[in-house]
């Protein structure tokens, strides 16, 4: 087995590389949420190392001293003993338990892949975690919008969504599977209010919405505390927000359960396209519901923030432990908006 530390640290990507790697991966335009300096700079070690150990098995004469990294192709094996020798290189060394706990955070994040072979861990990372050169990038790509498919949209969506969450869950193994397994059930009872945006080129989904219409009897919610509402990240038997079934004139009130691009495609023509679909399956819940008036959301994220401040939502109960505060907007007002105009100042892709 090769020195990981050596090969991550000293003969690897040099620490000024890693710098504009890590740079790369903390701007807004790439950055998962939840991922914070320390992870980037573990993911880059890791990613030098993996990339590395793919050139050594195929020429044992590779160079060891790397300027520019690439993704290796599929799973390679790597022990937590040689992750925790990546990840501390030149420290006190810490235990292999903690750097499986490391690599956990970062398959959350979606930056990696993991699986056991039976014998021991393989790592995979993940393409759609860069922000890749625009010359690497399909050009002219067209997007759709249309309702979720639960056979064929789940999966992808449950991980994207899971990592909006991940910041604040530590049962980040269990997350995608808990979402995917509501999100299925959520399409059995109401499937209008579940849209998705897509890729036209490979019809994958890059952006999922989620107008949940709110029972009576869940109202006080909104009242509340927004901790005392959150149910995907904390497991919980019964779901503190019941959603109502069409025909019913007592629901009044929608809760934007999800809206989220990812992060390469969040641009100003694809945020507004996504929007103006929000706005016509809005109206079409309407028939639906016919009192509904009220609009809901949640901040649970900077980004989310601005966009909500943009589209004129108002913060109301607030947790500052978390913070996080439920989000609102007189439904009439928001179906009236000029979408383009409302997002134009917006700019996407500063920090945050």
């Amino acid at each position: 087995m090769m020195n990981a530390a050596l090969v991550s640290h000293n003969q690897g990507l040099s620490e000024q590389d890693q710098k504009r790697y890590i740079k790369r991966l903390m701007h807004p335009r790439c950055r998962p949420v939840g991922l914070t300096r320390c992870r980037a700079e573990y993911f880059v070690r890791l990613w030098a190392y993996l990339w590395h150990k793919h050139c050594m098995a195929i020429d044992q004469n590779a160079k060891t001293e790397l300027q520019n990294l690439e993704i290796p192709p599929g799973f390679i094996p790597c022990t937590h003993r040689e992750m925790a020798e990546v990840f501390y290189a030149n420290k006190d060394r810490g235990s292999d338990r903690a750097a499986g706990m490391i690599l956990d955070k970062l398959v959350a994040l979606g930056l990696l892949d993991k699986r056991f072979n039976g014998n021991t861990i393989e790592v995979q990372i993940r393409p759609l975690s860069l922000d890749l050169p625009e010359k690497h990038r399909p050009q002219n790509l067209q997007f759709e919008v249309d309702q979720f498919n639960p056979r064929t949209d789940t999966v992808l969506v449950a991980n994207c969504w899971a990592r909006n969450y991940n910041w604040m869950n530590d049962n980040t193994a269990i997350l995608p599977h808990r979402i995917a397994s509501l999100l299925r059930n959520w399409a059995n009872q109401y499937p209008k209010c579940m849209r998705v945006l897509r890729r036209c080129d490979t019809g994958q989904a890059i952006g999922f919405a989620l107008f949940y219409p709110v029972a009576k009897v869940s109202e006080p919610r909104f009242f509340m505390s927004p901790a005392k509402s959150l149910y995907l990240s904390k497991p919980k038997e019964k779901d503190p927000i019941q959603l109502a079934l069409p025909g019913d004139l007592d629901c009044t009130s929608v809760l934007i359960r999800a809206w989220t691009i990812d992060a390469p495609y969040l641009k100003h023509a694809q945020v507004a396209q996504f929007l103006e679909d929000a706005q016509r399956t809005l109206q079409e819940m309407q028939q639906d519901f016919p009192n509904l008036c009220d609009l809901y959301g949640i901040s649970i994220h900077a980004s989310v923030a601005q966009l909500a401040q943009a589209l004129g939502f108002q913060a109301t109960f607030d947790d500052p432990s978390l913070r996080i505060s439920w989000l609102y907007r007189a439904l009439d007002s928001f179906l009236e908006l000029d979408m383009k105009a409302a997002i134009a100042p917006l700019n996407f892709h500063q920090n945050v």
